[in-house]
């Protein structure tokens, strides 16, 4: 009768400590999730603000020095990230594959001018900046215009704006719903063990003593959920970066470092906090209470 009593007990323990486990992995992991995507979003966006074209056209009738001393000038510009110098033999080639169709034979001639295929730098991709590229560009010799999206421009910063916004938002959300979950599991784990506490209470244990194992051993599971959850959240960044590798998630060992210290600290300061306030709660209770 005691053996199978004892059995009971130990499963009971042991899904109990299994729940705490996975509420903190879930929890964590979601964090975790949360906090690289925060970090990589300027990351995100300034890749999206770099892959916007700004295209040079020359005059057809460019002197090749001028078409040289250009790309020498936007290269040593400060806001250049890539120039590529395109003829318009190339450009006609890839009208050709864009339409289906060789255009030059139906004109006689081929229309197009040289020109460079700038991508700026995402710091001076917004109007202003780009306002004073294309005047300072426009200046040089044999220029005939400046083209690139503006309305793309500002949609992009605009979007930019509001999505930081509700990342912020969101990630305050989420802190909050963390510390509710696993404060509730704990409660929970400690409220089994709530006539252990008050029957150390009544032989004379002090608070700190009754407090001291429930803590530590919390902590563990704690750490325990932690670990699991950067373990599960480097495997989801790897599938990623396979996915994805120009933007090389797993390389950025500083993010990965304070997220997956933040995830590991996170996991022991909730548990700590959840736990010392849990058993402080039954503590201060009658012996009637409990009941």
């Amino acid at each position: 009768m005691n053996s199978s009593f004892e059995k009971y007990q130990k499963r009971r323990l042991i899904s109990s400590y299994f729940s705490v486990v996975l509420s903190i992995f879930l929890v964590l992991f979601l964090l975790g999730a949360l906090g690289l995507f925060v970090i990589n979003s300027k990351k995100l966006s300034d890749n999206f603000k770099e892959e916007i074209p700004m295209t040079v056209f020359f005059e057809k009738d460019a002197k090749t020095a001028s078409v040289e001393q250009f790309g020498q000038f936007i290269g040593n510009k400060p806001y250049t990230n890539t120039s590529v110098f395109v003829t318009k033999e190339e450009a006609a080639e890839q009208h050709q594959k864009d339409l289906g169709e060789n255009f030059v034979e139906h004109l006689g001639a081929n229309p197009l001018s040289d020109s460079y295929d700038i991508r700026l730098k995402a710091d001076y991709v917004v109007s202003d900046s780009l306002s004073k590229i294309v005047n300072e560009i426009k200046a040089q010799e044999d220029i005939k215009s400046v083209n690139y999206d503006n309305v793309l421009v500002d949609m992009v910063n605009e979007n930019i704006k509001k999505i930081s916004l509700w990342m912020l938002i969101v990630s305050g959300f989420f802190c909050l719903i963390a510390v509710l979950l696993i404060n509730s599991s704990l409660r929970l784990s400690v409220y089994a063990n709530r006539f252990i506490i008050k029957t150390m209470q009544m032989v004379g244990a002090t608070k700190s003593f009754i407090r001291k194992p429930f803590i530590w051993r919390n902590i563990r599971l704690g750490i325990i959920g932690a670990v699991l959850a950067i373990i599960a959240l480097y495997a989801a960044l790897y599938y990623v970066d396979q996915k994805f590798p120009k933007f090389e998630f797993l390389k950025d060992y500083e993010a990965l470092g304070i997220v997956f210290g933040g995830v590991l600290l996170t996991g022991i300061f909730i548990t700590w906090i959840s736990t010392f306030f849990a058993t402080q709660r039954f503590l201060n209770l009658r012996t009637d209470d409990l009941y």
